[in-house]
C-alpha cells in the first residue's frame, strides 16, 4: 500500500520548516545523502539505518528550535527509545538525496513521541513513515516527568 501524497511547502520563508499541503501538518526537515556504508548487499539502504536518519531528524529539530539534546542531558534527563515503528514504501540507494521530516507528535507526563517521514529529494516520493516513543529518565535511570524545556519546545513548535 502506497502512502498518501506529501507536498511540503516552506513555512514563512524558513526552509527548515514545511507545511504538508495535503495533510496540513508542520514538519521540521533536514537534508541528507545515502552513504555507501548505509547500504546492504542488495544495494539499498539497510532497514535499521533508517533509525539513524530518524535520529538525525530528531537531533536537528531540537537544535533548530533552540534546545539541543546535549542540553537535555546536561540538565539531567535522558530519553531512551521505548517503542518505534517504520512503514516502508520505496527503497533508497547509494548517493540518493533524502529529506528527513520530523515533528513532535505526542506529549505525556513521562513520554514523548516523534513522527517521521523520509522523502526522496529527487522526486518527493515518500520513502517511509515512522515514529519513536521515548521515556523521560533521570541520571539514575528512573522515570521522571518530561523536563519543562522539552514541554516548552513541544508547545512552541509551529502548528
Amino acid at each position: 500500500m502506497r502512502p498518501q501524497p506529501f507536498e511540503p511547502e516552506p513555512l514563512a520563508g524558513d526552509e527548515r520548516f514545511v507545511r504538508d499541503g495535503v495533510g496540513g501538518l508542520v514538519w521540521h526537515r533536514v537534508f541528507s545523502r545515502v552513504l555507501y556504508a548505509d547500504t546492504d548487499r542488495s544495494g539499498v539502504v539497510y532497514h535499521a539505518n533508517y533509525l539513524r536518519y530518524f535520529e538525525l531528524g530528531r537531533a536537528s529539530l531540537m537544535r533548530d528550535v533552540g534546545y539541543p539534546y546535549a542540553t537535555v542531558e546536561r540538565n539531567g534527563h535522558v530519553y531512551p527509545i521505548v517503542d518505534l515503528g517504520i512503514t516502508f514504501a520505496w527503497p533508497l540507494h547509494y548517493d540518493d538525496g533524502l529529506w528527513v521530516h520530523t515533528r513532535p507528535a505526542e506529549l505525556h507526563k513521562v513520554r514523548v513521541t516523534f513522527d517521521y517521514l523520509i522523502s526522496a529529494a529527487a522526486d518527493g516520493k515518500t520513502i517511509c513513515k515512522g515514529f519513536t516513543r521515548h521515556c523521560a529518565l533521570n541520571r539514575n535511570g528512573r522515570p521522571v516527568a518530561v523536563d519543562p524545556l522539552t514541554v516548552s519546545m513541544w508547545e512552541s513548535f509551529p502548528r
